[in-house]
């Protein structure tokens, strides 16, 4: 089994940035492509970013291409994901999630692990 751990959330002004961080403390995610959502009260869960195994490959949701980055350090058994620009419309829960299925790095369903989440709020 799969733990997952995030931190680095908080309160921060628009404009700000923050660093999230997915630790796995009990058993190694090196083999495993890992993701961000979020999720705002009311809304449903959203894709925002995945990297594969080896962290060769990132990929991003429209919304925050450019702004967010997405790496991972396999000797430390943590993804993190970098926040810039913030705006408050990227105030929601994140998670971290192993990705357990083929197919697209979008999809919930594609994914498993799931950590507890960390709150982000950005105020105007």
């Amino acid at each position: 089994q799969v733990q997952l751990v995030e931190s680095g959330g908080g309160l921060v002004q628009a404009g700000g940035s923050l660093r999230l961080s997915c630790a796995a403390p009990v058993r190694p995610i090196d083999n495993y492509a890992m993701g961000w959502f979020r999720q705002a009260p009311g809304k449903e869960r959203e894709y925002v970013a995945a990297i594969n195994w080896s962290g060769s490959n990132t990929y991003y949701a429209d919304s925050v291409k450019g702004r967010f980055t997405i790496s991972r350090d396999n000797a430390k058994n943590t993804v993190y994901l970098q926040m810039s620009r913030l705006k408050p419309e990227d105030t929601a829960v994140y998670y971290c999630a192993a990705k357990l299925h083929s197919g697209d790095y979008y999809p919930p369903q594609n994914y498993g692990y799931w950590g507890r989440g960390t709150q982000v709020t950005v105020s105007p």
